[in-house]
C-alpha cells in the first residue's frame, strides 16, 4: 500500500450524546447507531474521507470519543 494513495478501510467513530437527524446529514457516507449514551459512525472511508469527518466532527462542536479502524 502506498502511502500516498491508501486504501479505503472501514472505520467506527464514536461521538458522545445521540446525534439528531439534522446533525447526522452532515455525514451521509456513513451509517449511524446508537450505543448507550453515544452515536458511533461507520463507513468505509479513505484518508482524506476520514480527515473530512473528523474535521466536520470538530466544526460541529461535537465531542469525539473514538476512532477505530475495524
Amino acid at each position: 500500500m502506498c502511502l500516498m494513495d491508501p486504501m479505503p478501510a472501514r472505520y467506527a467513530i464514536r461521538i458522545r450524546g445521540h446525534l439528531g437527524a439534522t446533525v447526522l446529514t452532515a455525514f451521509p457516507a456513513l451509517e449511524s447507531r446508537r450505543r448507550g449514551a453515544d452515536t458511533v459512525l461507520t463507513g468505509l472511508l479513505d484518508r482524506s474521507a476520514l480527515y473530512g469527518v473528523l474535521a466536520e466532527i470538530e466544526a460541529l462542536g461535537l465531542e469525539l470519543i473514538e476512532v477505530r479502524r475495524l
